[in-house]
């Protein structure tokens, strides 16, 4: 091999090196734990907890859970009517309103003994 064709052959290795390398670092970049779309469909709700967490006004209720939880008719449980983009669930014994956009948390209310 003449040194002009062994220096094309090493600079488009270098180049499909980089190419590759450069794939699997945007690749492994969205990777994300359990819980953290946080740049993708779910962006800007808050951290799922489960079943057992106790939820608090102004808090963030994740994606997860505000879908677990169960819809509930503000009328027949005697609860306020949520204002309009406001729904309210039931998690883990508590009546929590929420955004529907986003899962802030407008109001709780424990709902045993009702």
């Amino acid at each position: 091999m003449t040194p002009s064709g062994h220096r094309k052959t090493t600079v488009a290795t270098a180049i499909v090196l980089a190419i590759m390398t450069s794939a699997l670092v945007a690749g492994s970049a969205g990777a994300q734990p359990y819980g953290g779309d946080r740049g993708g469909q779910h962006a800007g709700w808050g951290q799922d907890y489960g079943g057992a967490h106790q939820w608090r006004r102004g808090q963030q209720i994740g994606y997860n859970d505000w879908n677990g939880a169960q819809p509930v008719d503000y009328r027949s449980h005697h609860l306020r009517r949520p204002p309009s983009g406001y729904e309210w669930r039931e998690s883990n014994g508590q009546y929590v309103m929420a955004a529907i956009a986003t899962g802030v948390i407008a109001s709780i209310i424990l709902s045993h003994g009702r």
